[in-house]
């Protein structure tokens, strides 16, 4: 190959056992180890959901920091964010502070859990100087409609004697009226991005109650209950601010977070993979490339619907790019991956136990991606 050979490397993370740079950096040795003159262009990628804050730091030259919050059962937790390599821009997943990994499965109670802990990490990043947000929202141990984003974030939730809602999806039943007076005025100077891949509504049976809420520990009961309650705060948006939720595609995410950031900070949803791309500066990297390659810990035929290595794929065909996709476990019905993929690899050596297929990822992926090469040569 020739030495100015590229190969843009931009897989998502092999969950529990690299992330998304270890992985970068395992391919580019197993191609260093063939042939030095290749070039490659390490671009960390995630989907939008757990990983996708260390990606886009990963690739943009960022920092992380961490904030002590409240969690979504009100006790104290340490959350990260990032500062892109901007400097400009932060990525919160609300995950860390509000996530359902956070709540032991005999405590969850989504009429109690609340997002406060996210609305402080937000204050966190506009007390760093953003001036553009994006925050993924899967994996919420909620159901309070952003609820207590408003909150951490100086805006009253208040019943119909003027006294202020505690924390959870339970107490937006009473709610009567929204006071923003002193709504962090910092907001209106931001720009916001919602990661976002379910078109759940806010309320109904493929609301956020319903759908997501008896993961969360919901009995049916509780769930109509969050259900009513969740209606009762849309009206009252809309009696107030004149916005009607009832109808928009992914307000019911996260609990119904993603109404709550449409609503009082501006946000816009956008797929995960698309805001990866974006932020990641994928497309200019690719279309100058030889060669994509990517990959994440299982694919299969839900690989089409918003992962990472299909979202990557569709970028490099624009370009006509060839695309090589690596993944410890290659599913079933994968075939219609290959319009998009030209090849996908296992990189499993022989049987092995889980607990030793994660532990030698990024050896595996290294020996993989060598051979790779070595049959490239082969080829040429």
């Amino acid at each position: 190959m020739d030495k100015d050979f590229v190969i843009v490397l931009a897989p998502d993370s092999f969950k529990e056992s690299m992330t998304a740079k270890e992985a970068c950096e395992a391919m580019e040795r197993g191609i260093k180890k063939v042939n030095h003159q290749i070039t490659c262009i390490q671009v960390p990628m995630a989907d939008g959901g757990e990983g996708t804050m260390q990606s886009l730091v990963d690739a943009t030259g960022g920092e992380i920091h961490t904030e002590k919050v409240i969690g979504p059962i009100g006790n104290e937790v340490e959350a990260p964010y990032g500062i892109l390599g901007d400097g400009k821009t932060a990525i919160i997943e609300m995950a860390s502070a509000s996530g359902l990994h956070l709540v032991r499965k005999e405590e969850r109670n989504p009429l109690v859990t609340t997002t406060y802990g996210t609305g402080q990490l937000i204050k966190a990043c506009l007390d760093q100087g953003i001036k553009k947000l994006l925050i993924g929202i899967g994996g919420s141990a909620t159901n309070d409609g952003g609820a207590g984003v408003v909150q951490a974030l100086g805006g009253k939730l208040l019943d119909a004697n003027g006294e202020e809602l505690g924390f959870g999806g339970g107490e937006l039943g009473r709610l009567a009226r929204i006071d923003l007076t002193h709504f962090d005025p910092r907001i209106k100077d931001i720009s916001l991005e919602v990661a976002c891949d379910v078109n759940n509504p806010l309320c109904g049976e493929q609301g956020a109650s319903v759908v997501f809420g008896p993961q969360k520990g919901a009995t049916s009961e509780v769930v109509e209950l969050l259900d009513k309650n969740l209606m009762n705060y849309a009206n009252i948006i809309k009696a107030q601010f004149n916005i009607n939720l009832l109808d928009v595609p992914g307000a019911g995410a996260a609990g119904g977070l993603g109404a709550g950031l449409m609503v009082f900070l501006n946000g816009t949803l956008k797929k995960g993979i698309e805001m990866v791309i974006e932020y990641a500066s994928l497309e200019e990297k690719v279309k100058d490339a030889d060669m994509v390659w990517t990959g994440e810990g299982s694919i299969d035929f839900q690989t089409k619907f918003g992962k990472t290595p299909f979202g990557v794929a569709s970028l490099a065909k624009k370009y006509h790019k060839p695309v090589v996709a690596f993944a410890g476990k290659v599913g079933d019905n994968i075939d219609s991956l290959y319009e998009k993929i030209d090849s996908i690899l296992s990189i499993m050596q022989g049987v092995s136990s889980m607990e030793e297929a994660l532990a030698n990822g990024q050896q595996n992926l290294k020996r993989t991606s060598e051979n790779a090469i070595r049959l490239m040569n082969l080829v040429r």
